[in-house]
């Protein structure tokens, strides 16, 4: 079942997705394989601390942030990956580690990588590791509004 926060936010909005259940998966490969989506067409959503904020990174799910490359695209200080005990409580309904890309339902700023913003569709973690979302990548970008750079690498 979607995050509620997330299935309100997508109906209110009117925007067609794809609900996506599948096999419990608690890896980005895992949920790409479990969906039989291709890794690259996956959107993984990595927390990051940024100058002592926290902004959500998405990218494909083979890739990696280069945490050098982000600080020079976002024009940072400090870049940091965040663990799992610093950002548990940033996202009420979601389960631990699958939270959507959707920073704007958690009041944190969205980064998307460059490869990721030139698919037609994304698929992403609903908030549960049992389930996934496939929508058009406009209506996120339009929903989101996630400023788009490069800082992913395989």
């Amino acid at each position: 079942m979607l995050a509620k926060k997330l299935e309100t936010f997508l109906e209110e909005n009117h925007v067609p997705y794809v609900a996506l259940p599948h096999a419990a998966a608690c890896t980005a490969q895992g949920v790409a394989a479990a969906t039989h989506v291709h890794g690259w067409e996956l959107a993984k959503t990595v927390v990051l601390k940024v100058d002592g904020g926290y902004v959500l990174a998405v990218l494909p799910a083979p890739a990696h942030v280069d945490l050098q490359r982000f600080r020079d695209q976002v024009g940072a200080k400090e870049v940091s990956l965040a663990t799992e005990r610093e950002f548990q409580d940033l996202f009420p309904g979601c389960e631990l580690g699958a939270m959507p890309p959707f920073g704007n339902l958690y009041g944190l700023p969205v980064y998307v990588e460059a490869e990721l913003a030139r698919d037609k569709s994304i698929v992403f973690n609903a908030g549960t590791h049992s389930e996934a979302v496939r929508m058009e990548y406009a209506d996120f970008d339009r929903l989101v509004r996630p400023t788009v750079a490069r800082f992913g690498r395989c």
